[in-house]
């Protein structure tokens, strides 16, 4: 049974798989539907750099996208990006990109921004974004090799090539931030917000 109150359904403007995992892990019964939006084009035009502000745009941007399609309900967007110092990453588009990419995280200490936001006929009526900072363990040539071997084409689907709830958990040492801004989603604020309009039964 869901827990969620609201007079029409939730949506989700994302497809990706953590997220949805997070939402459904936490009881909320939803639709997913993917915002159709050129990421790196809204960044450019904003002018903005700053990891966190990044993040949350984009997650605004995609929560009021879908939003304009679904008339009266309550539309989340979320969106993460991956720092190292000034240095911004993007999903690698292939195994040399993401070795590449491992061979400037590995020993290093970087900081994922994951932000969320909710819409409702073209207004946000929340965002948030939460902090996680990573530290990679030094890696060998044969040790990244053999992480890239075994973790195949998933390496091209989240930034930073690795998913701390796979294999990648092998590549840290050192972790500060709750589990669900690394998955993506600053959750708990988002709970609290859906709690304080009276969206939840729990």
């Amino acid at each position: 049974m869901s827990i969620w109150r609201g007079q029409k359904k939730l949506v989700l403007a994302s497809q990706s798989r953590a997220r949805r995992m997070l939402l459904e892990n936490a009881g909320l019964d939803f639709e997913a539907l993917p915002a159709d939006i050129d990421e790196r084009a809204v960044q450019k035009s904003s002018g903005r750099t700053a990891p966190a502000e990044i993040a949350s745009l984009l997650a605004c941007e995609k929560a009021l996208f879908v939003s304009r399609q679904k008339p009266g309900q309550f539309v989340i967007g979320a969106d993460q990006t991956l720092a190292l110092g000034p240095r911004m990453f993007s999903k690698p588009a292939g195994r040399a990109q993401a070795a590449e990419q491992l061979g400037l995280l590995a020993g290093q200490v970087h900081e994922l921004h994951s932000a969320v936001a909710v819409a409702r006929d073209g207004k946000i009526l929340f965002s948030d974004v939460s902090v996680a900072r990573m530290a990679m363990r030094a890696l060998t040539e044969n040790q990244l090799d053999a992480y890239l071997d075994k973790a195949g084409d998933a390496v091209t689907t989240s930034v930073g090539a690795y998913q701390l709830e796979g294999l990648g958990v092998h590549l840290f040492e050192r972790i500060e931030g709750d589990h669900f801004t690394i998955l993506g989603m600053p959750l708990l604020s988002l709970l609290a917000f859906l709690r304080s309009e009276q969206l939840l039964a729990v």
